[in-house]
């Protein structure tokens, strides 16, 4: 079910022109190539693309881990890029962080009862032990584990688990917006329904706002209010879920949905399944043409001659390609 979203607000987050570029012996590797969108209060903003594209790059640009090339990224309407280090800081407890890989993303010489509460300590939210070890049996019960894991080392739970661990403590400073950096994907198929579930009840009980980078499809599809397709550091194709998926318009979007399997197996033999021809170019000083040229089977001269601007063909529906008008 989509939630309401309140567009006529001004957006809890609000990418502008974001870029981040790596200076590599070969040249300049345009890892985010200046790309925006908006995210508003109480919304999944799912980003999707192929293994490289830069989603992950975006998600740790756009909360400043990585220091951003250029852009503005205005966050409750300040520009977290031009603010002090110390007013980031304090900033950070509404913006915060789920890892990829929950084993590498937890201290193992650490109790979970220690990563939880190491950011309540840092941020001076308890008044006393007895306050913080009560807060973290709370957050623990919160994402489906109880008080009993609190005294245990991370290498004794399951990756499901640890997931949670990682939820519990990205939710201890209560942020108004959490980056999932592609929070399932090194967990069992049979656990990753459960963790995104667990994601769902939390943004409905605490307001949450997320970006849900991730590349399994259907299952953005079914977190996401919105979704953000990127190619090579660059936005192609941003739109509500039910209508990107419904009617997908770049050329790219339209070769990733039908990859996506269909239970039915009589729809999927009849399914026309797009294969994409060549390798994904070089980020490294790419041309000024489309990205996507190379691959595209539409392709004409104009795409190799300019870059696409990235414009709004239909409403709340937003494309960087010539062809689509």
């Amino acid at each position: 079910m989509r939630r309401e979203v309140d567009k006529t607000k001004t957006p809890l987050i609000s990418a502008r022109n974001i870029k981040k570029y790596f200076n590599v012996k070969e040249g300049t590797l345009k890892a985010v190539d200046n790309i925006s969108f908006d995210i508003y209060a109480g919304e999944t903003f799912g980003l999707v693309g192929e293994s490289g594209c830069g989603k992950s790059t975006t998600g740790r640009t756009i909360t400043k881990l990585l220091e951003p090339t250029g852009g503005e990224m205005f966050f409750d309407g300040k520009d977290i890029f031009k603010v002090s280090q110390n007013e980031l800081r304090q900033m950070r407890k509404d913006f915060q962080f789920i890892f990829q890989d929950p084993y590498a993303s937890l201290d193992p010489r650490m109790t979970v009862e220690e990563i939880i509460a190491e950011p309540l300590e840092i941020y001076h939210m308890c008044k006393d032990s007895k306050e913080k070890q009560e807060r973290v049996f709370e957050l623990l019960r919160l994402v489906g584990l109880s008080e009993e894991h609190a005294s245990r080392f991370p290498h004794e739970f399951s990756g499901g688990q640890r997931q949670r661990v990682g939820v519990a403590r990205a939710l201890a400073v209560k942020p108004k917006f959490i980056v999932c950096d592609e929070p399932i994907s090194a967990l069992d198929v049979s656990i990753q329904a459960q963790v995104i579930n667990i994601l769902i009840e939390l943004q409905e009980k605490m307001n949450l706002t997320y970006l849900f980078i991730a590349h399994d499809l259907s299952m953005v599809k079914y977190i996401s209010d919105r979704v953000g397709v990127m190619y090579l550091g660059n936005m192609m194709e941003v739109a509500s879920s039910d209508e990107l998926y419904a009617n997908p318009l770049h050329p790219y979007t339209i070769a990733l949905l039908s990859a996506i399997p269909i239970p039915d197996p009589k729809i999927q033999r009849e399914k026309h399944r797009i294969i994409l021809k060549g390798e994904v170019p070089s980020p490294i000083d790419p041309p000024d043409a489309c990205p996507f040229a190379d691959r595209c089977s539409k392709v004409q001269d104009i795409c190799r001659q300019s870059k696409p601007e990235f414009i709004e063909v239909e409403k709340d529906h937003f494309v960087a390609c010539h062809l689509v008008k």
